[in-house]
Order: structure tokens, then C-alpha cells, then sequence
């Protein structure tokens, strides 16, 4: 009795897990208002990096797989997102920091 050829089936594509710094960055939009993206770019001493800023100036950075990858995650989590080195940093960063100098 001959068996049916069974076809060989295609290998999955693995999903890389979500890194710990693309989870920092979701829950800390999810935990402040008037969020703002800003894309820096890679340079000889940094890899790319997103840096947020709320609302209130309170800001935190991140590094990033690409200006593409943090482009492409703050539209996924509806916030808008800027190259740092064409529209620089907002003035409300700035004034955080001064308000909270240690």
C-alpha cells in the first residue's frame, strides 16, 4: 500500500520577542500625556535613538533598531514622531530640566 506524499511544510518565520527598551518605551507612553517622538540619528559613538517628551517636558531615550523601526512604532502607538536633527528639541525638555536640576 503506498502512502500519500505528504508535503514538506514551509518553515515559519520566528517572531523575535519585543526588546526590553521597545516595552520601556510602550508603557512609558502609555503612562504620561502629550507624547512627542524624536528620532536621532546615528553617530560614531551612538547607535539611533528615540527620544520621548511629554507633555509636562519630562523626556526619556531609548536606543533603537532604526530611525525606520521608532518612525514606524510611534504610529503604531499614536504618537507623532520627528528627525531630532531637522526640528530639534521642544523648549518644555529644557524647561524640565531646569526645574528639575538635583
Amino acid at each position: 500500500m503506498a502512502f500519500p506524499r505528504r508535503r514538506k511544510s514551509k518553515p515559519g518565520t520566528l517572531r523575535a520577542a519585543e526588546s526590553a527598551d521597545a516595552t520601556y518605551l510602550k508603557e512609558w507612553i502609555e503612562s504620561r500625556n502629550g507624547i512627542e517622538g524624536f528620532i536621532e540619528p546615528r553617530t560614531a559613538v551612538t547607535d539611533t535613538t528615540m527620544l520621548l517628551v511629554a507633555k509636562d517636558g519630562e523626556w526619556t531615550r531609548r536606543r533603537v533598531p532604526s530611525a525606520d523601526w521608532a518612525h514606524t512604532f510611534a504610529n503604531k502607538n499614536g504618537i507623532p514622531s520627528y528627525d531630532a536633527a531637522v526640528v530639534g528639541y521642544p523648549d518644555r525638555m529644557r524647561e524640565y530640566n531646569k526645574r528639575n536640576k538635583g
